[in-house]
C-alpha cells in the first residue's frame, strides 16, 4: 500500500458532508479550518483556510480516480494533467503547524483594521511591503490595500491573514 496526500476539491458548501463520508470510509483527511472574528456579526465564525479544497491521505491504487471522483459531494482530485498531484508530507506538517499558530493566537481577526490603517503585507509576492488598508471584500476573506509601487499607488487584493497592522513606531 502506497499512501499519499491528495487534494480533493468540492462541490459549494459541501466539505463538511465530504469530510464526514470520508472519514465514515476509513480516509484520513485534513480540512484545515479556522476561528475568524467577522466584520459581519451574522457571518460564520468558522471559515475554511482553502474554501472548497481539502486533503486526503489514501492508496490511489486502492480507491482509484474514479471512486474519488464520484463521492458524494465531490468534484474530484486536483490534478496535472491526467495525473493526481500528490502533496508533500512536509507541506501538511507545516500547514497544521501554521493553522495551529493561527488559533492559539486566538484565530484571525478581521475586525481590527480601519480604512487609512497602515498594515504590512506579510506574505505572497507583496510580501515585506507597506500599504495602506482600504476594505474588507465581502464574501472572501481578502482585503483590498493601497500599495505604492514603481511611482504610483496601486489597489491590490491579498488574503487577509497576509496583512498585519503595523504597530506605531
Amino acid at each position: 500500500m502506497s499512501f499519499h496526500w491528495y487534494t480533493l476539491y468540492s462541490k459549494p458548501h459541501k466539505e463538511a458532508q465530504l469530510e464526514r463520508y470520508l472519514q465514515s470510509n476509513s480516509i484520513t483527511t485534513f480540512y484545515p479550518k479556522l476561528k475568524v472574528n467577522p466584520v459581519n456579526p451574522r457571518a460564520s465564525r468558522i471559515r475554511a483556510f482553502f474554501p472548497r479544497y481539502m486533503f486526503v491521505n489514501v492508496d490511489i491504487e486502492e480507491w482509484g480516480l474514479n471512486a474519488l471522483q464520484w463521492i458524494p459531494g465531490a468534484v474530484g482530485l486536483v490534478t496535472f494533467g491526467s495525473e493526481p498531484a500528490i502533496v508533500p508530507d512536509a507541506f501538511i506538517a507545516e500547514l497544521r503547524q501554521r493553522v495551529m499558530q493561527i488559533e492559539m493566537a486566538g484565530g484571525l481577526h478581521l475586525e481590527g483594521l480601519k480604512r487609512g490603517d497602515h498594515v504590512q503585507i506579510t506574505d505572497g509576492s507583496f510580501a515585506g511591503h507597506d500599504a495602506i488598508f482600504d476594505v474588507h471584500l465581502s464574501g472572501e476573506q481578502r482585503v483590498q490595500l493601497l500599495l505604492h509601487w514603481l511611482g504610483r499607488e496601486m489597489k491590490v487584493k491579498v488574503n487577509a491573514n497576509a496583512v498585519e497592522k503595523r504597530r506605531a513606531r
